[in-house]
């Protein structure tokens, strides 16, 4: 299977789930990005690498870093390779002495890893086609946001995607995009899936 190679171009906090946040990776060669809710300790844990922080005492993905580079273990990418119920699943391929080991984990926990080990972040076709959502190019659709709060978020028990047509969550859909409600529109693009008869 061909694997895709994806950005780190979002970290957003979420409104609508207490302590969660959004990462959103960017397809790199197409217009597709991958939202994924993840928890406030991965967050940070991937944030503050991203942004060249130091914290005071090693986080628990600074200790893996130096726990493999102490015993000569590379990370040479990491791939989230399957999609289960709305769960990515994903796994790290490390290497020592030439051999090949793969390690199941969290998705959350690879991309932290991955930051650290500055190593690639794949996937694969069919999880972009299922989960992917498709964001027009703008001048700022490359930038990095940390902190920033998703904007206009509407709550998710207000805003149930079952009533409405086909067409009108194509429209949900675009406009939660546009919104950067990323977490909106993984649950739109989830009912629109369920719909029209995608599977994972």
């Amino acid at each position: 299977m061909k694997k895709i190679g994806l950005d780190i171009v979002g970290l957003s906090y979420s409104q609508t789930q207490s302590g969660a946040y959004a990462l959103v990776l960017a397809e790199q060669e197409g217009g597709r990005r991958l939202p994924i809710i993840i928890g406030g300790f991965e967050a940070q844990a991937i944030a503050i690498e991203l942004e060249d922080m130091t914290p005071s005492r090693p986080l628990t993905h600074d200790i893996f870093k130096s726990f493999a580079d102490s015993f000569e273990i590379q990370v040479k990418e990491i791939i989230i390779y399957n999609l289960v119920e709305g769960i990515f699943y994903a796994k790290l391929i490390c290497e020592k002495d030439g051999i090949s080991h793969e390690i199941d984990t969290r998705t959350s926990d690879a991309v932290a890893i991955a930051v650290r080990f500055k190593c690639p972040i794949f996937t694969y076709e069919f999880i972009l086609n299922n989960a992917g959502i498709i964001l027009e190019e703008t001048e700022n659709s490359d930038e990095i946001s940390l902190d920033k709060p998703v904007s206009k978020k509407v709550s998710l028990e207000k805003q149930e995607p079952k009533p409405s047509s086909l067409a009108e969550l194509q429209e949900q859909l675009q406009h939660a995009i546009d919104t950067e409600d990323y977490e909106m529109a993984s649950k739109i693009r989830d009912e629109i899936n369920k719909r029209t008869g995608k599977n994972n």
